[in-house]
């Protein structure tokens, strides 16, 4: 038997992952799940995680835990986010290496990535320039990440395996007007101009960043596939001090046209007026994907359909998202 820890089990990617996780059980795979919700285990609390990753003893960790945040919250919480993720993985990793945990799976974020990197962004392009001040914190704590992992495998020979997604989406999401990320702050604000009659909706910035998004059920099927891979088959397509995997779908679209499928879905036909005075952030975030293809897997699930997915998801759950 497998004896599998997964962290964040209740967020949107740690949710999908279960999911996926239970229906391997499900099929006959001989997997024994650990989670701990947040009152159950802290990950900032270092005792704490020695405590439960001694008493638990896992095969495999896979880290989805996270504090994340759109450009707002990015802003207004920069200590938070540099602080609660640099705690969190140096916790999790350092605790699992103490139990003898030899396989990990980190999960991270394309914003590791310079602000002015070339488009679309290779795994190479980490560290080779100025990232983008909105979540430089965060930024750093994610890269922080990748070199624990690579630093336990050099002087350790652990095999701990980082995957940097594009921007997520879907069931599960974060839907706060202010602390969400983009797409599911849209459904909320469309979903709400809907069920108030509003001739006409804002959105942040300008409308021209370009972005990149991927369905959490693809990010899951991904994450599981680079867990699955033989370490040498793993070895051989990264570097040991550039080891991260980048995963997305390889294809991008304004925030404009962002908010135009989100009116769509919600069945909003009013206008759509931009705010330039409001920060844009980088301009375009498009994810190289080509190495994750040449290993075999390719994202799967359309950006129209996911929306519409994602707000039937949030029809369904919309009492949880009270103001």
């Amino acid at each position: 038997m497998t004896r599998i820890y997964l962290a964040g089990h209740r967020g949107m990617v740690g949710g999908a992952i279960l999911r996926r996780l239970q229906a391997r059980r499900a099929a006959g795979r001989d997997l024994d799940l650990v989670t701990a919700t947040h009152a159950e285990l802290d990950l900032t609390d270092q005792a704490a995680v020695r405590d439960f990753m001694q008493a638990t003893r896992p095969d495999v960790v896979i880290l989805a835990a996270a504090r994340v945040g759109g450009i707002h919250a990015n802003n207004t919480y920069p200590a938070d986010f540099i602080h609660d993720n640099l705690m969190i993985e140096c916790n999790v990793i350092h605790q699992a290496y103490q139990a003898g945990v030899q396989r990990l799976l980190q999960l991270g974020s394309s914003c590791i990535y310079p602000r002015a990197a070339p488009q679309p962004m290779r795994e190479d392009a980490l560290l080779t320039g100025p990232l983008e001040p909105t979540n430089e914190p965060y930024a750093i704590a994610k890269i922080a990440g990748i070199k624990l992992c690579e630093s336990y495998n050099r002087q350790y020979g652990t095999d701990y395996r980082s995957v940097m997604p594009t921007n997520l989406y879907g069931p599960g999401d974060n839907f706060h007007p202010e602390n969400s990320h983009v797409l599911p702050a849209l459904v909320r604000r469309f979903h709400e101009a809907v069920q108030d009659g509003r001739a006409e909706v804002t959105i942040w910035g300008s409308g021209k960043p370009r972005r990149e998004f991927l369905h959490v059920d693809d990010m899951a099927e991904a994450s599981l596939f680079v867990l699955d891979l033989d370490k040498a088959t793993y070895d051989a397509n990264t570097l040991p001090m550039l080891s991260h995997i980048n995963i997305g779908t390889g294809k991008d679209v304004t925030i404009l046209q962002l908010a135009q499928m989100v009116a769509q879905a919600t069945g909003y036909a009013g206008r759509i007026v931009t705010d330039p005075d409001m920060p844009d952030g980088t301009m375009r975030k498009l994810m190289d994907v080509q190495r994750l293809a040449e290993m075999g897997w390719r994202a799967s699930i359309d950006l129209e359909d996911g929306i519409a997915q994602t707000y039937r998801w949030f029809l369904d759950h919309q009492d949880d998202f009270r103001a």
